[in-house]
């Protein structure tokens, strides 16, 4: 084999050995679900997030206003039953604090908008 041949095939061998090993050891790009025990970001860009106790009761919820609206954070109690609601209205701009009663009805709010 020349100097030259070998210039061509060694390359061209650990390319191909590189991709067989990068297809083998690392997953796909999209996750469905990873579970870590910590997380240390300073920026973190999402559509939703959730917090919810260990038997899967939602306890928080961030997000979207049903119906198109902008920002809303509900807290439940350990039911979770709505508690508390902040967040805009589906059509307004204007925001809202929304209080529920032990069944989770709205009971009050602060603002132009009940935030249910």
């Amino acid at each position: 084999m020349t100097s030259g041949e070998r210039w061509t095939v060694y390359p061209l061998l650990f390319f191909a050995l590189g991709l067989a090993f990068r297809a083998a050891a690392l997953p796909d790009a999209n996750f469905t679900t990873a579970t870590i025990e910590g997380l240390d970001a300073t920026r973190l860009v999402c559509r939703e997030i959730v917090v919810a106790a260990e038997d899967g009761t939602i306890l928080v919820h961030i997000g979207r206003v049903m119906d198109g609206g902008g920002g809303r954070i509900e807290v439940k109690d350990s039911r979770g039953v709505d508690a508390i609601a902040i967040g805009t209205g589906a059509t307004g701009r204007d925001g809202s604090l929304g209080f529920f009663d032990d069944n989770g009805k709205p009971s009050g709010h602060i603002g132009a908008e009940a935030a249910d």
